[in-house]
């Protein structure tokens, strides 16, 4: 999607001038694993006008792959299809953050599961990521993205799920109910201890989500092929200023990051795809446990600092303040 936002703290209807920028929670998890050095690629439909190759030069600034990126034709008014658009209004003080969606209708959302060769996609890929949002936009997305998870496991690829829960999208439990198909075929499965809790209790509140072990035998009961799961725990002090940490399972055995107490925050969109892209940076890199949600949670912080949905950092930056590294002036 693009997004559009007022300059600094403005108000959408007050607005006279948008920042636009480019986001979506498995692209920016994409961009940020990218950033990271890692090879990466978006697989989606965009219509094949300027508004998209915004996108699509994104996406190639950050060293992505769009080989698999199909362009529909564009009717010139949108008609059979567009590129979805979400404004954000950024919180500050005692006012939270604000997030409309304008995507209904858009090349994404009208995806089939034929089209796409998902075999030639799995047969070059190694880790293969998904969230609890495209399957919700459309009867025909949870359809796409049931036989790309299926090709995936045929082909041997590891599948992480994060589950982005939108309550503008849908319920609670039509999230739970969709997210659970696709829980059981991942090995990494990422989200909030809401969400987790709504995973297991099918959104009806009754499941304690303030317990990571009891998370972690509920979601293993369930999900017997978990191999890995990760949180991150907000605490929201003022539109500005959150105290964040997180905690990983994996092995047997759970770790948890330190609590990053008072967190100035410039914009907080994109920060959970941070974290879900630190964990799986990882994973893949063979960090172990506790240097891997101390980097999660670290990248997470670090988004925090920049506008945008997407990573502008490198390694060696979160690395720093991981290690705690002074914030002053660098000469």
């Amino acid at each position: 999607m693009l997004r559009l936002s007022p300059p600094g703290h403005g108000r959408l209807e007050f607005a006279r001038h948008l920042e636009v920028d480019v986001g979506g929670g498995e692209y920016n998890v994409a961009h940020a694993l990218a950033r990271l050095g890692h090879a990466t690629g978006i697989v989606t439909a965009l219509p094949d006008n300027e508004l998209s190759r915004i996108v699509l030069q994104h996406a190639r600034a950050a060293g992505m792959s769009t080989e698999h990126v199909r362009l529909n034709p564009f009717d010139g008014v949108g008609r059979t299809g567009r590129l979805g658009l979400y404004f954000a209004e950024i919180g500050i003080g005692p006012r939270g953050g604000l997030a409309m969606f304008d995507r209904a209708g858009s090349d994404a959302s009208r995806m089939r599961p034929e089209d796409v060769d998902w075999n030639a996609v799995m047969s070059r890929t190694r880790r293969f990521h998904c969230s609890g949002i495209f399957p919700v936009l459309s009867d025909s997305t949870r359809a796409t993205l049931r036989t790309a998870v299926a090709a995936a496991v045929r082909h041997g690829v590891s599948v992480s799920y994060d589950l982005n829960f939108r309550s503008k999208l849908c319920t609670a439990a039509a999230a739970a109910e969709v997210n659970r198909e696709f829980a059981v075929a991942s090995k990494v499965l990422l989200g909030s201890p809401e969400g987790f809790a709504a995973l297991i209790d099918g959104g009806t509140g009754t499941a304690d989500c303030t317990r990571e072990d009891a998370l972690v035998a509920g979601l293993r009961e369930r999900f017997p092929g978990l191999e890995t799961i990760a949180a991150t725990r907000r605490v929201v002090r003022s539109g500005s200023r959150h105290d964040l940490s997180g905690w990983l399972w994996t092995g047997g055995a759970l770790h948890s990051s330190r609590v990053w107490s008072e967190v100035e925050i410039e914009d907080r969109v994109g920060s959970g795809d941070a974290f879900a892209a630190g964990v799986l940076h990882g994973l893949s890199r063979g960090l172990s446990p506790q240097a891997t949600v101390d980097f999660g949670v670290a990248y997470a912080v670090m988004l925090h600092t920049t506008r945008g949905d997407t990573s502008q950092f490198t390694e060696a930056e979160i690395l720093a303040v991981m290690n705690d590294t002074s914030a002053a002036m660098k000469r």
